[in-house]
């Protein structure tokens, strides 16, 4: 079969590989009908998460239909269409029944203490093979798939798999209460689905801070209110609009490969942080190999993180959902407690959210695919890498169909 398959720093390449097969009782073979890229597969290509083991199939997004099924799988029928939640969780352990899934005792091989399991990524989350693919193994199936309804199609679908359950836990997190004032740092896929969220929980503003005009654009069409960081410094914006005061939450969208300012008000602040921005950088990826626009890390990596701080009000909340891997270790501590912030952070539970959103988009209350901007083959997918990790204008999200193959 055909999948996309990392093979180090800079070298990814699109693959005969074998077909997957039932290893334990609680398995299932899914064959894949629609997967897709994320931000955090972009960060193992760019070098700013490491451990990567070479011969790992990538991707962690997945909706597919059932063809094989080990025999205590008891909830699912073969024919069934199903999303994969991207992290893996056993479901039986005291994490799992509280709702902490991303932290469960069970599903990571490297033992209790290693951390979140996920589809497609380094050793240290398992590694399972993931999910840009024809097929993909499903550990602990009866937890690890969930039944799609006949209402809600594959392209509304592969948004809940990830993306929409983690811009939700963001939400979640900031501890948003109807009336708050929300900032939102990065309008990628995730800051969009964030944004949204915090509309369902009834935000009373949001502001959604990047650089991108065409993200900028699509966060004003959810109402948000923007913040264009190479235009004006966000920190600064956000306390003049807010009357000094600042926000009742904020959201890290971004992550590891955040960018400092280039251009307007806030660069001139990013020139004089050039040397710390440097070891940072060299911090988290002490290897990189960048080709032309592609795989070049952020340059700036706690940039997101500091102006969330800064831009929050005292005794606020900050939630960090962008991805930051173990080496990194800068966060402004002390001003963070000298406000008295609560921080919330961590993998999403994507099982503990998708039941309710995909009830969400089976009764029309929210229509995901609008963050939707291409569809591509399988056989499409290193030029797809190529075009979302160049951040082109116009690719905000980024499904593959290896459905597309037969």
């Amino acid at each position: 079969m055909k999948a996309v398959v990392f093979h180090g720093i800079g070298d990814i390449r699109l693959e005969d590989v074998p077909e997957p097969v039932i290893q334990q009782d609680t398995d299932a073979i899914v064959k894949l009908t629609a997967s897709a890229i994320c931000g955090t597969d972009l960060h193992f290509v760019r070098g700013t998460f490491p451990g990567m083991r070479p011969g790992t199939i990538l991707g962690h997004e997945g909706v597919g239909v059932v063809e094989s099924l080990g025999k205590d799988v008891r909830n699912l029928r073969v024919g069934d269409r199903v999303v994969i939640p991207s992290t893996i969780a056993c479901g039986t352990c005291s994490y799992c029944r509280s709702g902490y899934y991303a932290q469960c005792d069970v599903a990571n091989p490297n033992g209790k203490r290693a951390g979140t399991a996920f589809f497609g990524g380094p050793e240290m989350s398992g590694p399972f093979h993931g999910l840009q693919a024809e097929k993909a193994r499903i550990p602990f199936a009866h937890v690890g798939l969930v039944k799609i309804p006949d209402e809600v199609t594959d392209e509304e679908a592969i948004l809940l798999s990830d993306i929409f359950p983690t811009g939700y836990y963001g939400a979640d997190l900031a501890e948003i209460s109807p009336g708050d004032t929300v900032a939102v740092f990065g309008c990628g896929p995730v800051g969009q689905f964030a944004i949204l969220s915090a509309k369902l929980m009834d935000a009373g503003r949001i502001f959604a801070i990047d650089c991108h005009l065409d993200r900028l654009e699509a966060a004003r069409a959810q109402g948000a209110e923007i913040i264009n960081f190479d235009e004006e410094d966000p920190v600064e914006a956000i306390l003049r609009l807010t009357g000094g005061i600042g926000v009742d939450r904020a959201i890290d969208a971004v992550g590891v490969d955040s960018m400092h300012a280039h251009h307007g008000p806030a660069a001139k602040t990013a020139r004089k942080d050039k040397a710390e921005f440097k070891r940072e950088q060299k911090e988290v990826a002490p290897h990189t190999n960048p080709h032309g626009d592609n795989w070049v890390p952020g340059d700036a990596p706690a940039q997101a993180v500091t102006w969330a701080v800064d831009a929050l009000a005292k005794a606020g909340t900050l939630a960090i959902i962008g991805v930051y891997p173990q080496q990194m270790r800068t966060f402004p501590i002390g001003q963070a407690m000298n406000k008295n912030l609560t921080l919330n952070m961590g993998n999403c539970n994507h099982r503990k959210y998708i039941p309710h959103l995909l009830e969400l988009v089976r009764t029309g209350a929210v229509e995901p695919t609008e963050l939707l901007s291409h569809v591509q083959p399988l056989t499409s997918a290193l030029e797809a890498y190529r075009a979302f990790d160049a951040r082109k204008p116009g690719w905000m999200k980024v499904e593959l169909e290896p459905a597309m193959l037969t």
